[in-house]
């Protein structure tokens, strides 16, 4: 059976002690105690939690067989660590984007008494990750192998982040600067690793079935999948339902170097093209109005939709072609490709 939200949940409490009781023996004041508490809890607890959950699932898929307590409770650690990493990323990322709320509630940095603090929690909850990774994993062999893997991931995110933030700011609209190319990076990089190969690669370590075949396999398979969610994404950003998505778009205001306004800009007329250059990146309703228009004219909707179907035929392939003799399973694929085909949120 899939975990659920509230028992993975139920895990992190005990995580909280364990960063508490580390911090405890440094003596560190009630205050600096209380105020990294309340920042695991805002920044780390309330998402959908479906990356840290998918390595509960796939170590499940890989044992073919429900996980003992103690299983369940040590690759949900390894799961709150991915949870961990986005906080990490969330906090940081609000801030450079002036974000005005997350999940519901106002941003971190936006919190009473908050402000430019939240750079240095950001720092923390990164931190937070290595001292669990020690206090539960020190004694495998597969140590190194997982501290190296959070490391690499974190700074290829950290990249995808660079190379996005330098393409597209958002005071200084230059379309000149966006690519398909530059798109990609951004996406593989920013997305793709975190959310799809890391959580698979962790489970692939907890249950031993880390060789370099099947690393390859999760590799190759799972990078392309979190391209094409990130399409998704922009796709839906756009033409998706604000009700059944649960927000409002906003790439377009945003000056975003999205799939949407690169598609554009290789199919637009020269007077299209002023039109982007003219409406894209500016926050306002009516700017945005006209660049809708333009991509409804252009027919994004089934460029995009032409696009699902060769990506993820190319997915179903490579996924039919899996070499499970090294224990890897087919079905771990087939899941996470379940869940984000055709979504409307």
């Amino acid at each position: 059976m899939p975990t659920t939200l509230k028992q993975f949940e139920s895990v992190f409490p005990q995580l909280i002690q364990d960063l508490s009781d580390h911090c405890k023996q440094y003596k560190l004041p009630q205050q600096a105690l209380k105020w990294f508490e309340e920042s695991l809890q805002h920044n780390t607890v309330g998402g959908k939690c479906n990356r840290g959950m998918s390595v509960v699932d796939t170590s499940s898929l890989l044992l073919k067989r429900d996980l003992t307590e103690e299983e369940y409770f040590r690759s949900a650690t390894l799961g709150w660590m991915i949870e961990l990493l986005q906080a990490f990323f969330l906090v940081s990322d609000d801030i450079m984007d002036s974000s005005k709320t997350r999940r519901g509630s106002p941003c971190w940095y936006l919190m009473p008494n908050v402000g430019m603090i939240a750079i240095n929690d950001a720092f923390m909850l990164e931190s937070a990750i290595y001292i669990l990774l020690k206090k539960y994993f020190r004694q495998e062999k597969n140590y190194v192998d997982l501290m190296e893997l959070f490391h690499e991931v974190t700074f290829q995110t950290e990249l995808g982040q660079a190379c996005d933030l330098l393409t597209a700011p958002e005071d200084n609209v230059d379309l000149d600067n966006f690519s398909l190319e530059k798109y990609t990076f951004i996406v593989i990089y920013k997305t793709a690793y975190y959310s799809f190969y890391l959580p698979v690669a962790l489970a692939l370590h907890f249950c031993g079935l880390a060789t370099e075949k099947n690393l390859k396999q999760a590799h190759d398979i799972l990078i392309p999948m979190g391209e094409y969610f990130q399409v998704q994404d922009d796709y839906l950003d756009n033409y998706a339902d604000p009700e059944t998505l649960g927000k409002i778009g906003t790439d377009i205001q945003d000056n975003k170097c999205s799939w949407l306004v690169n598609q554009a800009l290789k199919r637009a007329s020269k007077d299209q093209r002023a039109v982007l250059e003219q409406h894209y990146g500016r926050k306002n309703k009516d700017d945005e109005a006209k660049v809708k228009a333009l991509f409804n004219e252009l027919q994004l909707d089934q460029v995009y939709h032409a696009y699902e179907e060769e990506k993820v035929g190319d997915i179903r392939k490579h996924i039919a072609e899996v070499d499970e003799s090294d224990g890897l399973k087919k079905e771990v694929f087939e899941e996470f490709l379940r869940k984000i085909y055709k979504r409307s949120k």
